[in-house]
């Protein structure tokens, strides 16, 4: 596919999102005629407000908020244990060498809204410089970093499918200025005997900037290994790389399979 269809189909896909609470059946079905006034309207959401250096934004109508700015309840370490990261004035902050934390909240296909600000002043460089990382379903890793006039590793920058996708573009702002990613994910299918059905797939926009378009993820990003099935849903985390990075205004929109 031509990376122009592709981009289309992108854009396309997040304003699908954001239309209602079904948004891949509404507009994959293909028994309705063309301005059909009978077609199901889609549903009225409040979109909220992003964030800005001085407020924490509000999440949409029909989000599950993981992070509302008080404390980390949704949150966990590995062992279930109530996570240790620091909360104040409206963001948390990766408390090192406490380990990664995970939702919770167990989750397949969704829509994935991200807030996080690098250490200011940068303290070292290369992938020692602000390293964190969102790792879907606890295996395909968005990384975080601070690239802002800093080289590393392509695939291993801000806004990479880590190992795998370098971003098409490097989108980061400077380090002590808060950053977005939002994500669209889509999780591997499997049969009923293990067996890979459909990869999975992500678009990531870093700072409003498409970085990730579509891709094919092929496999777990820390292992470099093939797929293993696993469940339809399974809780994400936030990485603990010894860097004080920090997140705010997290919240996810579960998507709805085509009919």
């Amino acid at each position: 596919m031509k990376y122009t269809s592709r981009l289309a189909a992108a854009v396309l896909g997040v304003v699908g999102i954001a239309t209602g609470a079904s948004p891949l059946s509404a507009q994959t079905e293909t028994k309705w005629k063309a301005h059909d006034r009978n077609r199901p309207a889609p549903t009225a959401v409040d979109p909220g407000a992003p964030g800005t250096e001085n407020s924490t934004g509000r999440a949409p109508a029909d989000a599950i908020v993981l992070f509302d700015g008080k404390d980390l309840s949704k949150w966990a370490h590995k062992d279930g244990s109530d996570a240790k990261w620091k909360v104040t004035e409206g963001y948390f902050e990766v408390l090192p060498k406490t380990h990664d934390i995970f939702t919770r909240q167990a989750f397949g296909d969704m829509q994935l809204h991200v807030e996080f600000r690098e250490p200011a002043p940068p303290i070292g460089e290369d992938q020692d410089r602000g390293n964190s990382g969102i790792i879907l379903m606890g295996l395909y890793e968005i990384q975080v970093l601070d690239s802002y006039q800093s080289k590393t590793y392509p695939d291993g920058q801000a806004g990479a499918v880590y190992g795998q996708y370098p971003p098409l573009v490097n989108a980061s702002r400077p380090p002590g200025q808060w950053q977005t990613y939002d994500i669209v994910f889509h999780a591997p299918r499997f049969d009923d005997g293990g067996k890979l059905q459909r990869p999975a797939n992500v678009t990531v926009l870093h700072n409003g900037l498409l970085v990730q378009d579509h891709v094919e993820i092929h496999g777990p990003t820390a292992s470099g290994e093939p797929y293993k099935a696993h469940a339809a849903k399974l809780p994400f985390q936030l990485q603990d790389h010894n860097h004080p990075v920090r997140y705010r205004n997290i919240w996810v929109r579960e998507l709805t399979a085509a009919e």
